[in-house]
C-alpha cells in the first residue's frame, strides 16, 4: 500500500495559509517577498504563484487594500494592509483557530481524561 503523505500535508498546510497572511499583515503592511519571507521563516513555505492569487482574492473579498510604494532598489512594490473588515475577519478566523486545536488536542490526545487504562469509558 502506496500512502501519499505529502499530499494530506500540503492540503493541512494550504488550509491555513489566509489565516496565515492576514495574521502577517495585521502586524503591519507588508510587501509579497516580505510575507513569503516570513512564512518560510515559519517552515511554511509559499511560493509566488500560490500567494499572489491569494493575495488578490483576499482583496476581491474587501479583507485587503495596497498601495504602491517606490524603491530604493527596483521597481515599486505593492504593500497589502488590512481593511476593517479584514481585521474582523481575521478575529473570526483567529476565534475558530483556537477552537479547531483545543477539539482536535482534545481528541488526539492519548491521555483522555475520559478513558481509563484499557481505553474504555
Amino acid at each position: 500500500m502506496s500512502i501519499n503523505i505529502e499530499n494530506t500535508k500540503a492540503q493541512m498546510r494550504k488550509g491555513v495559509l489566509e489565516f496565515c497572511i492576514l495574521s502577517i499583515l495585521k502586524e503591519g503592511d507588508a510587501y509579497p517577498t516580505e510575507i513569503i519571507e516570513r512564512m518560510k521563516s515559519a517552515q511554511l513555505v509559499v511560493v509566488e504563484g500560490t500567494l499572489y492569487p491569494l493575495l488578490t482574492r483576499l482583496k476581491n473579498m474587501g479583507l485587503l487594500n495596497y498601495r504602491w510604494e517606490e524603491s530604493t532598489s527596483g521597481p515599486p512594490r505593492k504593500y497589502y494592509r488590512l481593511t476593517e473588515t479584514g481585521e474582523q475577519f481575521l478575529t473570526e478566523l483567529q476565534n475558530t483557530w483556537d477552537q479547531l486545536v483545543a477539539s482536535v488536542n482534545e481528541v488526539t490526545t492519548k491521555n483522555n481524561t475520559t478513558q481509563n487504562s484499557n481505553g474504555h469509558e
